[in-house]
């Protein structure tokens, strides 16, 4: 972990990202559905030479997992963001983004429990209010019904009926024909 700011420089100023030591990052944009996709893709590769030029930093993967989450690529998101969990496993920040991931793709079993270890590594008022406020609404959902199908039974006997039918269905035109 750095113990000085440290500074992300892209090709342009509007792509700065300061990283502090107490794990407060500064995210250039407040709005992301409003950054353009060629100052995102340039961010996005500033990151990763980042990334690769300083790979124990745990707060420049979660800056390029938040990167990539914003950019709808889910995959390499995770990546990133583990990542960070692996470099840094008491990490506040990491590990309530990789919650959130889970969140936002509405996994709530996964994200309430990730959600719950964010909440464990909280070392102040305002990161324990971010994590509760997740855990709320992850348990409000899940109240409600809106979780995803959990997909834990075999799909073999409705195929199979699916497949038989399909056959009788056939045969009875044949049959007719």
């Amino acid at each position: 972990m750095a113990t000085q700011t440290t500074a992300i420089q892209g090709k342009s100023d509007a792509l700065a990202v300061r990283l502090r030591p107490n794990h407060s990052l500064a995210f250039p944009w407040r709005d992301p559905h409003s950054v353009p996709q060629q100052q995102l893709a340039e961010f996005i590769a500033s990151l990763t030479e980042a990334c690769a030029n300083n790979p124990d930093n745990s707060n420049m993967y979660t800056c390029l997992g938040i990167a990539h989450a914003i950019n709808y690529d889910v995959y390499r998101s995770f990546d990133a963001l583990e990542e960070a969990r692996r470099i840094e496993p008491g990490n506040f920040f990491a590990q309530f983004k990789y919650a959130e991931l889970f969140f936002r793709l509405r996994l709530m079993d996964r994200a309430e429990e990730e959600t719950l270890a964010a909440l464990e590594l909280a070392a102040n008022n305002w990161e324990l209010s971010l994590a509760r406020r997740q855990l709320a609404e992850i348990r409000g959902l899940k109240r409600k019904g809106l979780t995803g199908p959990l997909w834990t039974k075999s799909l073999m006997v409705p195929a199979i009926g699916f497949l038989l039918f399909l056959g009788g269905a056939f045969s009875l035109y044949l049959v007719w024909k």
